[in-house]
Order: structure tokens, then C-alpha cells, then sequence
């Protein structure tokens, strides 16, 4: 299977930012990819309140329109995430990743379990505040492509390691990483935990990221979209700073012999982590 990652710079402007990954995505189903992963808040990025104004439920314009773009050219699209109308009574969104089948069905909804509540050099980023994690890990198998089994997660998820074994164990094989993550960190991390994360759990790993300059509200982004192999080996990777598109060819029967030469999912003992759901010593909310 072949399949692509989507840099993109968001704005403030929805139908700005869908024309230009529109754009992208016809780039890469012309390159044969049955798969194209959009980055975080590739549809509308910006405070809190550009994100509030821009919310919309799941049949609302952006996966209207990532549908139709996906029957149009008759692949997977994951339409990386959209800031999605509150679910809840206390008012908060939904950070939530779409994936849309060839035929334009929606055929899965991951809502960001891991909320980007941080201070890096003097800035803080309370994603919290305007988002209300998810609960849910989300696994989907990919119709006619055999052995290709989908695992959703959006860019802070990454540094969690926990989510990305449980997606394997239950049969992933190929996980996204739709992402804003920031340049703050990018250069000494991201590369870093999207190879971390293909080689532990044997997974073919797509990070989707923004680049560049994003509105006030939003971090300046690292970019360099990248695809993994299961033995960490980087496929694929956007170096230039700039909107674009990276692609590669999975090898799934590749997968299944590097698991079975190496069998650390089979390996695990998983009696000796019983104090994994435990807080450590010294860590609170």
C-alpha cells in the first residue's frame, strides 16, 4: 500500500486551508497513495476563540468536504483533526481525527486523549482549557488492503507511549500522527518519538505535521512530515519548510517478518507492569 503524509501552514480562513490540502491530497492520489494523512487542525488553527468559531459537528463542511474528496479519488483520508462542536455540558470541544473510505464514508472518529498542557520557554499552552479529552482508542481495519489495520492518534499523544502498545495489541499495524508539533521541540523529539514508536510496537508510523508560522494562539511548527517502517527506518520525510507532500510504498508482508524475527509483542510479560495504570511517587494532575 502506498501511502502519503500532508504538510500544510493553517490559517484562519477555512476554505483557504481545504483548497490548498485539496490541493495536496489530488498530489498525492496521483502518486498512487491509497492512504493520505492531513496534519492537526489542517482545516482551522488560531486561538481559542478562532477554534471555538470554527467548530462544527461531524456531518459539518470539513469532513463534508473530506468525503467527497475521498469518493473522489477513492482512497483512505484522514482528515488529520478538526476542532468538533461540544459533546459534553461543560462546553469544551473535541479535538477529533477523521478517517473517510474510498467510498466517502466516515468510517472511524478518534477524539485527542492527550491534551498539550505545557510551558515551553516561557510560553504556556493549555489545550485543556478549550478541549475535553478523549477516552477512546480508535482501531480500524483498512478494506481492501490486507494486513493494513489503522491506529488513530493526534500529535501530543506521541510522547505516550501507553496508547501506541495498546493500539498494536489490539491489531494495529500502520498508526497516524496528524500533528502541530512545535519547533520548540521538533528538532530534538519528534523524529525521535515517531521511531521510537514504529520500532517498540512494530507499526508502520505516518507523521502529518503543520509548518512554519501558524496565527497567534499557535505555536511555530516543525513540519518535516515523516513515514517510518517498523524497523525505524525513516521512508520518507519533508525537510523543506514549506507546505508539501510525503509518500511510500508499506510493505506489510515486511511487517509481518520483522514481528516474527523479532517477536517483542509476543514477548511481553505483562504481570510485571501491574503498577503500570498507577501513578508514580511524587506525580499529580
Amino acid at each position: 500500500m502506498r501511502a502519503a503524509a500532508i504538510q500544510t501552514t493553517a490559517g484562519v480562513d477555512r476554505d483557504a486551508n481545504l483548497a490548498a490540502a485539496a490541493g495536496l491530497v489530488r498530489e498525492a492520489a496521483d502518486d498512487g497513495a491509497a492512504l493520505v494523512v492531513l496534519p492537526e487542525y489542517f482545516s482551522v488553527a488560531g486561538t481559542p476563540e478562532v477554534l471555538r468559531a470554527g467548530a462544527e459537528p461531524l456531518d459539518g463542511p470539513t469532513v463534508t468536504w473530506a468525503a467527497a474528496l475521498a469518493a473522489e479519488l477513492g482512497i483512505h483520508l484522514v482528515a488529520g483533526s478538526v476542532p468538533e462542536v461540544p459533546r459534553g455540558p461543560d462546553g469544551r470541544l473535541s479535538n477529533t481525527s477523521c478517517l473517510l473510505g474510498p467510498d466517502g464514508t466516515l468510517l472511524a472518529a478518534y477524539r485527542k486523549i492527550h491534551l498539550f498542557d505545557v510551558a515551553l520557554r516561557g510560553v504556556a499552552f493549555r489545550e485543556s482549557d478549550t478541549i475535553a479529552p478523549g477516552v477512546d482508542a480508535c482501531i480500524v481495519p483498512l478494506d481492501g488492503v490486507p494486513g493494513a489495520v489503522l491506529g488513530m492518534s493526534l500529535c501530543y499523544d506521541v510522547r505516550f507511549p501507553e496508547l501506541y502498545r495498546v493500539l498494536a495489541l489490539e491489531g494495529a499495524t500502520v498508526v497516524t500522527v496528524p500533528a502541530a508539533f512545535t519547533a520548540a521541540t521538533g528538532p530534538a523529539h519528534w523524529e525521535l518519538l515517531l521511531r521510537a514508536r514504529a520500532v517498540e510496537d512494530q507499526v508502520f508510523v505516518l507523521g502529518a505535521g503543520q509548518v512554519g508560522d501558524l496565527p497567534a494562539g499557535m505555536p511555530r511548527c516543525h513540519g518535516h512530515s515523516m513515514i517510518v517502517d517498523p524497523w525505524g527506518v525513516v521512508l520518507a520525510e519533508r525537510t523543506d519548510p514549506t507546505p508539501g507532500v510525503v509518500a511510500a510504498d508499506l510493505d506489510m508482508d515486511g511487517l509481518a517478518d520483522v514481528r516474527s524475527r523479532l517477536p517483542v509483542l509476543a514477548n511481553r510479560q505483562p504481570g510485571a507492569y501491574r503498577g503500570l495504570h498507577v501513578d508514580a511517587p511524587g506525580i499529580t494532575d
